[in-house]
Formats: structure tokens, sequence, C-alpha cells
């Protein structure tokens, strides 16, 4: 069996605040809302869909889970993502596998990373 489509969950305590954040980092759209539900897509139908869901309960450990950003440009995203509230995790960026990154938190703390895309 294949999978259909790909959806990933983040949970937050104030998902439209979070919504706003996601929106703007990764220009998608608002698709709809559902009680403690907000979901967000890729307006060029590539990407996953995004479901926030609001949670009592605040973070409490790092996520076992986390979103990639693959990008150009990681020194200008990273800027441009700390300027809707993001936060880098480590002063500078990670080193491995031929690659680079910057880890960072979204303005609920949920990690991700910034990724240098190479191709």
């Amino acid at each position: 069996m294949r999978v259909k489509h790909l959806q990933i969950a983040i949970d937050g305590r104030d998902v439209d605040r979070l919504a706003d954040f996601w929106v703007e980092a990764l220009g998608y759209v608002r698709h709809g809302q559902f009680e403690q539900y907000r979901s967000l897509v890729d307006p060029d139908e590539r990407g996953p869909k995004l479901i926030l869901q609001e949670v009592p309960e605040g973070w409490s450990a790092k996520s076992r889970t986390h979103i990639d950003l693959h990008v150009q440009d990681m020194d200008g995203e990273v800027a441009r993502l700390e300027k809707l509230g993001a936060q880098r995790i480590d002063d500078d960026p990670v080193r491995e596998a031929g690659t680079r990154w910057v880890r960072m938190r979204d303005i609920e703390q949920n990690e991700f990373c910034v990724v240098e895309d190479r191709d």
C-alpha cells in the first residue's frame, strides 16, 4: 500500500499565532480550522499539509521529529525567520556529512532546521 500524502502535526498552545508564523516561514496558506485544529497547505501542492493542534501542556522535551527547510540562502533565511520570532539554538551552523544547517525553534519552541541546499 502506498501513502497518498504526507501530513505533519505540530502541537501548540496558541495555534493561531503558530499558524501565522508557519504561513510566513513556509509561504503556505491557511486551509481551514475545526475546534482546536488549524490546517495549512502549500499553495503549489508540493509540500506536506501542516496540522496545528492546540494542546494544554507546554513544550517539555526535544521532539524526536522536526521539519527541515532546505534553502539556497541559509544565512538570509535564518535572519528572516528570526525576524518572525524564531530563535537559533546554536551560535554556529552545524557542519556534517558535507552540508551545514542551523537548528532553530519556532515561536512555541518546536525545533526545526534550516539546511543549506547544495543542488
